[in-house]
């Protein structure tokens, strides 16, 4: 398993070496960097939303064990829940100070 990783990655970079290379102009990075933005708001909106369903389940499972403590599931729940969105609130605010 090892050797094979190893060697898909050192075709990678074989097969990537003319792109290191190139010449960089202005006009070619922006178009790169618009296009960068949409991945970067791709990603980490996929992973707020993974990451927010399973607090939630998690969240709603426990409740379902300890009605007792639901309460303090439910505090611990919202602070989760508030560091999770603001995962993609920095990358949105980090996306848009670079691109503008």
């Amino acid at each position: 398993m090892n050797v094979k990783l190893f060697l898909i990655l050192l075709a990678l970079f074989a097969f990537a070496s003319p792109i290191f290379a190139a010449d960089v102009t202005p006009e070619a990075t922006f178009h790169w960097v618009s296009v960068t933005r949409g991945f970067a708001m791709a990603i980490a909106s996929a992973g707020c939303g993974l990451a927010q369903a399973k607090a939630v389940a998690a969240a709603a499972e426990g409740m379902g064990r300890n009605p007792g403590a639901s309460a303090a599931i439910r505090f611990a729940l919202l602070i989760g829940l508030v560091l999770i969105e603001s995962m993609a609130l920095y990358t949105f605010v980090i996306v848009f100070i670079k691109v503008v």
